[in-house]
């Protein structure tokens, strides 16, 4: 039997809360903060050019990949237990990175903490499902989990930009090990343990198929998004779903699969996470557009371009926060359609941003779309979540975060795509016939501009500028339509949906739990 009565959190578990935030954050900062320290990296280690790829890559894909059999092991032996042990091999591969002699290490570092990030996300957001049991906190809990991330891609440049300035290039990955330490130290007293009543065997064969299938899968999107189409990346790619396919029909078959698909027959469920997938798909590929204009086509620095990118974080986090406040009083439906249509109308605003338009269309922009789409994303997460039972919250808060990251890597492949077509087409009748890889990419346009006469180069890098400017455009000019019908497709899916209903109860045990108890 579950009592009417819905205990509220005190401080305790706001305090948890700000210890779990911490580490969500830092595997964020960790995606990009790598990426400033290269040029360094590569003076001191050496790294061939296939070891530098997967000293930048692997950190991603592991995480990808092992989020599902992660949520799927906390939910079995304990998410505290997960988070911890996460926590205390991300502090460890940190200072192993830090300091690895050769590049072989620091591939094998960046490993672990790709499946020690792994460990910590689906851990942090199933914890808040347990600790926080009223509906409106756990919201706002939520929020507070999803602003960490968004602060952390934001800061992750900043970071590495502050580090690199003073301090050697393994300086980096350092800022992680306090944190983590407070973590493993504080996670004990302030953060409750719990799994599922009645633990299953974990499947070892589906985990190692939902690692393949995810790894494959990001893989493949991620180097046609490089390097455009090649057997190899669409091999993985085919690989990868038919592998996920056979994953499918095995947790059919078995009696305690590694991911229960019944969640999926939940429309809150379901259509949370559609509306998430796209909203991550157009998000983080224009995100990654926006880093190209504002330093290939406007000439910004990076470090004067991931400034000008912190209004888009803070419009972001200041909508999600309002949203949360008004989720309480409007329906999510609702909430939904209308960050929707804000970011088409962001959308619109790119459609003004040729090669000339300058920082305020750009900005303006991007601050309607993340002002839009960051709701979205924090109420998606949390219905995903809430609509599991609380012994599958770790399978569901890791499909959510799977599908983000699938979701990224799809955008930047889908618009990058998109916008090199259009690239390559305007291009292809104007370069100089001994350059013509100044037609498949800016960046290649940009060196090629060096090696010709100052007006040709001038020439070349004006086309290319505004070529990769039209290709942004018709981006934006696509989106409009597509964000305002998934507008209106959410509304009419959702609104009959109870958005106030705790996660649904474990059948015939009582969850296994261990915490103090929530102040009143």
């Amino acid at each position: 039997m579950r009592s009417d009565v819905v205990v509220r959190a005190g401080w305790r578990q706001w305090t948890g809360l700000a210890v779990l935030a911490l580490p969500a954050m830092l595997v964020m900062i960790d995606m990009s903060v790598l990426h400033l320290a290269i040029p360094r990296l590569s003076a001191d280690l050496d790294p061939s050019a296939s070891q530098l790829l997967w000293i930048t890559d692997i950190y991603g894909f592991l995480i990808a990949g092992a989020l599902i059999p992660m949520g799927a092991l906390g939910d079995r032996v304990g998410r505290r237990r997960v988070l911890l042990i996460g926590a205390g091999t991300f502090g460890a591969a940190s200072v192993l990175a830090s300091y690895a002699p050769t590049a072989e290490t620091l591939i094998v570092a960046r490993a672990l903490l790709g499946l020690a990030g792994a460990a910590l996300g689906p851990s942090t957001l199933s914890l808040i499902s347990v600790m926080f049991h009223d509906p409106r906190q756990r919201t706002t809990a939520i929020t507070v989990w999803m602003a960490s991330f968004m602060a952390g891609g934001a800061m992750g440049p900043l970071v590495g930009g502050v580090m690199l300035e003073y301090f050697w290039w393994g300086s980096v990955f350092l800022a992680a090990v306090p944190v983590m330490v407070l973590l493993v130290a504080l996670g004990p007293v302030l953060l409750p343990e719990h799994r599922d009543p009645r633990p299953a065997r974990l499947d070892l064969p589906s985990a190692a198929m939902s690692l393949m299938a995810v790894l494959a899968v990001v893989y493949g999107i991620k180097e046609v998004a490089k390097d455009g189409f090649a057997p190899v990346p669409a091999a993985a790619i085919v690989v990868g779903l038919a592998v996920g396919v056979l994953f499918v029909r095995r947790q059919r078959r078995l009696a305690d699969p590694l991911l229960d698909l019944s969640l999926f027959s939940n429309r809150s469920f379901t259509v949370s996470l559609s509306t998430l997938t796209i909203t991550v798909i157009f998000m983080l590929g224009t995100q990654f557009l926006m880093a190209q204009y504002m330093q290939m086509v406007l000439g910004l620095s990076p470090l004067t371009a991931g400034l000008w990118g912190l209004p888009l974080v803070v419009a972001g986090t200041v909508a999600i926060f309002v949203a949360s406040a008004l989720a309480g009083k409007i329906h999510r439906a609702y909430i939904f359609g209308t960050g929707l249509v804000v970011a088409a109308a962001g959308f619109a605003v790119l459609t003004q941003a040729d090669a000339s338009a300058g920082l305020p269309v750009v900005v303006t922009g991007s601050v309607l779309l993340f002002a839009g789409l960051m709701p979205v994303s924090g109420l998606g997460i949390d219905m995903i979540v809430s609509a599991a039972p609380l012994r599958q919250a770790g399978s569901a808060a890791a499909v959510g975060e799977t599908t983000q990251e699938l979701g990224g890597a799809l955008g930047i492949a889908l618009i990058g795509s998109l916008v090199n077509a259009v690239y390559h087409s305007r291009m292809t009748t104007v370069v100089p016939e001994h350059l013509p890889a100044a037609a498949d990419t800016l960046p290649a346009a940009l060196a090629a501009a060096q090696l010709l006469p100052e007006r040709l180069g001038e020439e070349l890098v004006t086309y290319a500028r505004n070529a990769f400017a039209d290709g942004l455009q018709l981006t934006a000019a696509i989106a409009i339509p597509v964000l305002l019908g998934l507008a209106c497709l959410a509304v009419l899916l959702l609104r009959r949906v109870s958005q106030d209903a705790d996660p649904p109860a474990d059948e015939d045990q009582p969850v296994k739990t261990s915490s103090p108890q929530a102040s009143p």
